[in-house]
């Protein structure tokens, strides 16, 4: 664009150089906060790429210990081993549910005794069924 006028007045233009280039503030503000957005949704999409990653990892492991039992109690005592070496004070273990299910099945169930189902007498007023008004007699409380 340079070069085709000055061809007229026999001058070649070889290069260009741009010293100093002066942009308003609005317009810096704006690149700025272009730039910042850019940022924002790059660092979004890392952050669901690695719970997407971590999902189907989790959803691997989770097949592998339903295949085999034991790699379920092998995680569970990594998991004391790196929690104890944190010099905690308070150690929460996790009971696993097969525990309690086996319990279950080699616990015979129990057998209740029930006793003779007694009959309360009916109170025929309903200010004494409510609580507004004590029943008379010995049944009632003394305020001392």
């Amino acid at each position: 664009m340079l070069d085709s006028p000055a061809v007229d007045w026999g001058v070649h233009i070889d290069r260009v150089d741009i010293k100093d280039v002066a942009l308003p503030e609005t317009m810096k503000r704006s690149m700025s906060r272009q730039a910042e957005a850019e940022r924002e949704r790059r660092s979004r999409v890392i952050t669901a790429e690695g719970e997407l990653q971590a999902s189907e990892k989790l959803a691997q492991a989770a097949e592998v210990m339903a295949a085999h039992p034991a790699a379920l109690q092998l995680r569970l005592l990594q998991t004391v081993v790196e929690v104890a070496a944190e010099k905690n004070s308070t150690l929460v273990l996790p009971f696993p549910v097969e525990l309690l299910r086996f319990l279950e099945r080699a616990t015979p169930p129990e057998t209740t005794t029930t006793a003779p189902a007694t009959s309360v007498p009916e109170i025929a007023d309903p200010r004494v069924r409510t609580g507004i008004v004590a029943p008379a007699g010995p049944t009632a409380i003394n305020n001392r």
